[in-house]
């Protein structure tokens, strides 16, 4: 390959990553993947949320502190012992979670949605497991990201002002002239911040106070920029920097995902059940993780058949990672690993769990299958609420989209 060729290709890489933000219908499943997980966990959990993060918890508020105290992690109960604080953190929370479902000023709710989880989650440690550790890490990465692109409700509102416009504000676009929302939001959340600051309630790191700052100060000089200078250079470099930003969390998540399968695979191949087929057998025979005795009693009493699951999960678990670049044996391997998680959710009873799996795993579904996913679930909505057939619509409600360029077999996103 010719070195003016190469020039061009790196050019074209480049222009491609700080141009456009990768991935939007995959960001803004992940989205609503992971609020919506969180909020049907809270939602159910609702009558009892007094015993696993309030005043009533077995690891006590004074516990709780000294242990924050050591591992300097960041929670907002610790801001006070008091019921009242306790339950408007929780349906905070809550809220916040429906909002990012919904695509409401999208980078402000995040961060609100990051906080409501790391509360609650590092208020009482030892109540998690694996889904709850993974919804912890996303809600992280999804602040950075512009997942307010598509099926959201600031993509409506930026259609709505006109096609010049981007995504709203949530994805980073220019905000509408005159509307208070955004501005009150970005006023209160400024107002915490700095009454967390002064008051040390931010945890013992530097990394997170650091990351609330920068984006706070950010979608400040963001609007300014978008009301006063929407053409200028200014507004170019900072859609750049929202562009790398995004693009790079992206690809963390497809680390992080890779990572969580790699792992669970290997550390499998070493375990002596997994090694003789057996393993699958003995959660279908614990009455904790039996929601329905006679389908688990049904699947453990075949030999054969526990022993092609126990094999296959292994053998999905490690392989996935080394098929990324192939998009056929990519996209089988992705739905045999949703097919195990809707399994682990009805044989299991660890619905939240197979959730949170689910939405990470979404990050690699191929674009025209989102595109086509959303435009059934538009017509759906249409037939519903208005009793008719609607036109061929886009997948986020706006003219029909057009077909990706390429047929996408060297993307990991499809």
């Amino acid at each position: 390959m010719s070195t003016p060729h190469r020039t061009r290709g790196l050019a074209g890489a480049v222009q491609r990553v700080t141009a456009s933000a990768l991935g939007p219908y995959q960001s803004a499943v992940i989205r609503i993947g992971f609020s919506a997980t969180f909020l049907l966990f809270l939602l159910r959990e609702l009558p009892h949320r007094h015993e696993m993060y309030g005043p009533d918890a077995p690891w006590r508020w004074d516990l709780a502190r000294q242990l924050i105290a050591g591992n300097q992690a960041f929670t907002t109960l610790m801001w006070s012992d008091s019921a009242v604080w306790f339950e408007i953190v929780y349906a905070l929370a809550l809220l916040s979670s429906l909002l990012l479902m919904l695509g409401w000023h999208t980078r402000a709710v995040s961060v609100v949605f990051m906080a409501g989880v790391l509360s609650l989650q590092n208020r009482s440690i030892f109540m998690g497991d694996g889904g709850d550790n993974v919804i912890h890490l996303m809600a992280i990465y999804l602040v950075l990201t512009r997942c307010g692109q598509v099926w959201s409700l600031d993509a409506r509102r930026a259609r709505e002002r006109g096609p010049a416009e981007d995504a709203g504000q949530g994805s980073g676009g220019r905000p509408a002239p005159g509307e208070p929302a955004g501005i009150v939001l970005w006023v209160v959340l400024g107002a915490v911040l700095v009454g967390a600051s002064v008051a040390g309630g931010l945890g013992g790191t530097v990394w997170l106070p650091l990351l609330l700052w920068c984006l706070w100060i950010g979608q400040g000089a963001w609007w300014a920029v978008n009301r006063y200078a929407p053409r200028g250079e200014l507004r170019t470099l900072l859609d750049v920097v929202a562009n790398l930003a995004h693009n790079a969390t992206l690809l963390v998540i497809m680390a992080e995902v890779c990572l969580i399968y790699a792992t669970a695979g290997w550390y499998k191949i070493q375990g002596s059940r997994w090694q003789d087929g057996t393993a699958l057998y003995y959660p279908l025979k614990l009455e904790y993780f039996t929601p329905w005795p006679a389908l688990s009693d049904l699947l453990a009493s075949s030999g054969v058949m526990v022993m092609v699951l126990s094999y296959a999960t292994v053998i999905v678990q490690v392989a996935f990672p080394f098929t990324l670049f192939n998009r056929r044996v990519k996209n089988f391997l992705l739905g045999a690993m949703i097919c195990e998680h809707a399994g682990i959710a009805l044989l299991l009873g660890l619905p939240f769990f197979s959730m949170a799996m689910i939405a990470a795993d979404a990050v690699f579904l191929p674009t025209v299958f989102l595109v086509w996913l959303g435009g059934r679930v538009a017509s759906g909505r249409e037939r519903v609420f208005r009793g008719r057939v609607p036109a061929p619509r886009a997948a986020d409600g706006g003219p029909e989209a057009p077909e990706p360029e390429g047929d996408g077999s060297h993307t990991l996103v499809g």
